[in-house]
């Protein structure tokens, strides 16, 4: 079987990352879905059945997806579905993989920011230094420049953000956030 699914579902273990005897990084979790339909008689949202699968990343999918993807957050999943089988002491195993071409947050549950890495290279994340205030901090989507609740914002907030050095696009250092 060699179909291409979509699945939206929630990060069920931690990332295992690895590297093939060739070189190759590989990358690899457990993702459930679980199906939810809404009970008019009662007026509640019930959980359904969870489908389990193993999701396998290659390359440089999988070295974003050990810095970008935590367990317990909501993403989705495009890949290939390899269903498999084996029989051990008599018993038969069934197992359903996605071999990843695609994987994000549901933005349906919360925010991201990207940043988009050039062929070849991966960004050098470097901690901002604790008493340094970087010169165009990046405004919250809702601060329109004149003062706000955000402006009294104690040194810690400093201290959860990171620079990240682009490799050669400029020397100009970008502010991001490192939760996210």
């Amino acid at each position: 079987m060699n179909d291409i699914i979509t699945v939206r579902g929630f990060v069920a273990s931690e990332i295992r990352s690895s590297t093939t005897p060739g070189g190759t990084g590989t990358a690899s979790f457990r993702l459930g879905s679980t199906e939810r339909r809404f009970d008019r008689a009662n007026d509640v949202w019930i959980d359904g059945n969870t489908n389990w699968f193993t999701v396998q990343t290659f390359r440089h999918l999988a070295g974003n997806i050990g810095c970008s993807v935590k367990k317990g957050q909501r993403i989705i999943v495009v890949g290939k579905l390899k269903l498999r089988q084996w029989e051990r002491d008599g018993k038969v195993y069934h197992v359903a993989e996605i071999i990843a071409e695609s994987v994000g947050h549901d933005l349906m549950w919360g925010s991201a920011n990207f940043i988009r890495t050039t062929s070849g290279t991966s960004p050098q994340i470097t901690p901002a230094a604790p008493d340094a205030e970087p010169e165009n901090q990046w405004p919250a989507a809702e601060d329109d420049g004149e003062g706000g609740p955000d402006d009294d914002e104690d040194a810690g907030g400093a201290a959860e953000r990171g620079v990240i050095l682009p490799a050669g696009e400029s020397d100009e250092p970008v502010l991001v956030d490192a939760d996210t």
